[in-house]
Order: C-alpha cells, then structure tokens, then sequence
C-alpha cells in the first residue's frame, strides 16, 4: 500500500481549545488515531470547552440543562466524522474521582466520543452491549484501565 493510501485510510484528529486557558493533552491526537477502529476513516475533532458552554450545548441539542463530559456531533459527511467536544472542568473533576491524570480522562472521553461518530449508542438498549464491548477491546488496545461505559455503570 502506498504512503498516500494510508493516510487517506487513516483517521485524522484535530484538537482545539475553546477555554480561558487553553488545554493540551500530549499525544491525544496520535493515541486517538491509534486506538480508533480500523473502519473510523476520515476526520474528527477534539474541542475542549467551559462547563458552561458545554451546558448550553448539551441544553440546545439534548434539551438538558447541565453541563456534562462528552458531547459528540456527527458530520453526516463521509470525509468527516464529526465533532467530538469535552467539558474541560467536568473531566478535570472526573479524573480526581477516578485516580488518573486529566490526560487519561480526554483519552476515555475522547475514545466514547468516536464510538457515538461511528453511529453506536449504549442509551439505546439494543446497541448497548456492542458500544461497551467495542469500548472494552479499543480501550485496553490504548492502555486504558477502564472505559466510561464501563465506570458509569452502563449509563456512561
């Protein structure tokens, strides 16, 4: 295979700060590219955000008035994937109570986001199992202790 067909295959990962402070994350865009599904081709964004741009976002799409941790926004476009956006002080919180650094929570965060581009969704009971098993598989191929389905107790 040629170098260009490989990266045509490849999925691309864009990470942007949209907070006070900008956020990094060393190596999300590599380790998300590495852990992704061999069929999650195409482009993808990473974009931190406030909690309270999170929680306007989450009340304008969910109708859910409060911040939460991941948000996923499929492009419908085949090209690109869509839009993967982090509530940065929801995950900050999040990684205490899990005992990991915040670069391991945007991993979890960001790897759960990519399942919901991909179409899957454990909200739904039907698909719930295949999106916390792929999770399982794709987390531990990233060196992840565990997955937000799996830490939330399904609800992730």
């Amino acid at each position: 295979m040629t170098a260009a067909a490989t990266r045509r295959r490849a999925l691309e990962v864009t990470v942007t700060s949209h907070t006070r402070r900008p956020v990094r994350v060393a190596g999300l865009s590599a380790w998300l590219s590495g852990a992704a599904p061999a069929r999650a081709r195409g482009e993808v964004s990473v974009a931190f955000v406030s909690d309270a741009a999170m929680r306007a976002l989450n009340r304008a799409h969910r109708r859910n008035d409060a911040s939460t941790d991941v948000l996923s926004f499929p492009s419908g476009e085949p090209r690109f994937l869509g839009d993967i956006v982090i509530a940065e002080g929801v995950a900050r919180r999040q990684a205490l109570r899990a005992g990991h650094g915040f670069g391991v929570e945007a991993r979890v965060l960001a790897l759960h986001g990519l399942l919901h581009l991909l179409g899957y969704d454990h909200e739904h009971h039907a698909d719930a199992g295949r999106m916390r098993a792929l999770e399982t598989r794709l987390r531990r191929k990233g060196g992840l202790r565990e997955g937000l389905i799996e830490r939330e107790g399904g609800r992730g």
